[in-house]
């Protein structure tokens, strides 16, 4: 009987703790771990968080970049941090539902070893070409590609990156084939495209429209699931007979296995609300971001439908990050 008393008294002191752990949040400053360099859609998502939320629970939100390894190192070092409530990962697609399937010995799964808040923003690739290129349309790229198999050479930010993938799923449905070019990052791959050193490329649209906007880029096509609000005259893929071929890019943010569910409900509440701010809605979607700010729930679930996605696609290609 006083064994049963110990015991329970020890659960109880041990809630009263997280209990008071959890109100106490955020006590000291709070990393906010994105796993590329700084400049991306990423890394600008997390430095616009960092500053709302600082303003919201007055404590300091810190934006740590720790890129490599297709962003497998940052993802890593936040799956080892204590889950409590001080280190969240910022991060892409890529380490959570693309690296896992192309990369050998990824030291977590992304399914089970992070507590997934919410996809904050999405946002579809767009199919572009040089402004010279004798390209006008999607079917002209489709004649090309037919007639001429591996000729066409198509740029991308890195192997196994969304454009890449993109490509790839792209000739897959299309039954064509075309040249990949990685590059390191997706700056060295656009000014090779203004260049006219790559003849297409199927890029983040947020990396690319000020030079469509300015006439440097010629954008075919959209690879979202409806067309653009800051590019309404382009058609989809599926609208031009592509079929199968939709593609979102997305920020997210994940933290630790066992992050407490007070500190998670309280970080999703903040997160939500941040981007569902008039301003912060007008600055992400005059990038072509789309507002998600879905619920914890909805991004476990989202999160294992892209993973089957994308793993069933580099599968079939054999697509390595070599």
């Amino acid at each position: 009987m006083k064994i049963a008393k110990k015991l329970l008294a020890a659960c109880a002191l041990t809630l009263l703790a997280a209990a008071a752990q959890a109100q106490a949040w955020p006590a000291k400053p709070v990393t906010l771990l994105v796993p590329f360099p700084p400049g991306g859609a990423s890394d600008m998502v997390a430095r616009t968080l960092g500053t709302r939320l600082q303003e919201r629970f007055n404590q300091t939100f810190m934006v740590d970049n720790r890129a490599g390894a297709t962003g497998t190192i940052g993802a890593t070092q936040v799956k080892r941090a204590a889950p409590d409530g001080y280190t969240f990962l910022v991060t892409s697609l890529g380490p959570l539902v693309i690296a896992p399937h192309l990369m050998k010995a990824v030291p977590y799964d992304a399914a089970k070893d992070f507590d997934h808040i919410s996809v904050l923003v999405q946002a579809p690739n767009v199919l572009v070409v040089p402004a010279n290129s004798p390209h006008k349309s999607l079917a002209d790229v489709l004649s090309f590609l037919k007639a001429h198999p591996d000729r066409m050479t198509f740029a991308s930010s890195g192997n196994g990156s969304s454009d890449h993938l993109t490509a790839e799923l792209f000739w897959l449905q299309t039954g064509t084939s075309g040249t990949h070019v990685p590059y390191k990052g997706g700056g060295p791959a656009i000014s090779d495209l203004l260049g006219g050193q790559v003849d297409a490329g199927f890029m983040n649209i947020n990396s690319v429209l000020s030079h469509i906007n300015a006439g440097k880029l010629k954008v075919l096509a959209i690879t979202g699931d409806k067309r653009s609000s800051v590019l309404p005259n382009v058609p989809t893929l599926s609208e031009s007979g592509v079929k199968g071929a939709d593609v979102q890019s997305w920020q997210a943010v994940s933290a630790p296995k066992g992050l407490p569910a007070d500190i998670r409900a309280r970080m999703h509440e903040a997160l939500v609300a941040t981007m569902n701010d008039p301003k912060i809605r007008q600055q992400f979607t005059a990038l072509g971001f789309e507002i998600v700010a879905n619920t914890p729930e909805q991004f476990a679930a989202y999160q294992q439908r892209e993973s089957a996605r994308w793993k069933q696609l580099i599968e079939t290609r054999k697509i390595t990050a070599d």
